[in-house]
């Protein structure tokens, strides 16, 4: 049987994230970004062990929709990461537009397999770079940071 407690707060935390990544949305807009739902995902044949550390056939694949319940919804483009964003680069010759994913996470916490994934999207050049946006309380308001995943990384690393 299932805890009412934790059905409830399962809950609280699906919106409170579904808002989070409204937010996160608006906001790179408002910084000049164009953003897109980013409906792919990294499909894994082999995981090596608990840990996340993957080895074998790793491809980028449509993301699954989500069945929620019967006269529920169902999630769309529940895809790692977020969102894809670009701008374009207007003085630059060598590059016209910058590409990145954007990981929304209230926390900014990603476990190893989403390091994973991370990883590999930037050795195959899918993105740039990978941002991982999280809450911030600053003054009483609600602000989005940001924090590169490579930066994330080198800090695990220490």
């Amino acid at each position: 049987m299932k805890d009412k407690e934790k059905v409830k707060r399962g809950k609280k935390y699906r919106a409170m994230g579904s808002q989070f990544e409204l937010r996160v949305r608006k906001d790179l807009e408002e910084k000049g970004w164009i953003v897109d739902k980013w409906s792919n995902n990294l499909e894994i044949k082999k995981y090596d062990n608990d840990e996340g550390d993957f080895s074998g056939d790793i491809k980028l694949i449509p993301a699954k929709h989500k069945f929620r319940g019967i006269g529920i919804p169902m999630a769309m483009g529940t895809g790692f990461p977020d969102f894809m964003a670009y701008r374009f680069l207007p003085n630059d010759i060598k590059k016209l537009a910058e590409v990145i994913g954007v990981e929304s996470k209230l926390t900014g916490e990603l476990d190893k397999k989403e390091k994973r994934k991370c990883r590999w999207l930037l050795d195959n050049g899918i993105f740039s770079k990978i941002l991982v946006a999280r809450k911030e309380k600053v003054k009483n308001k609600i602000v989005v940071e940001y924090e590169d995943f490579l930066q994330i990384e080198k800090r695990m690393k220490r």
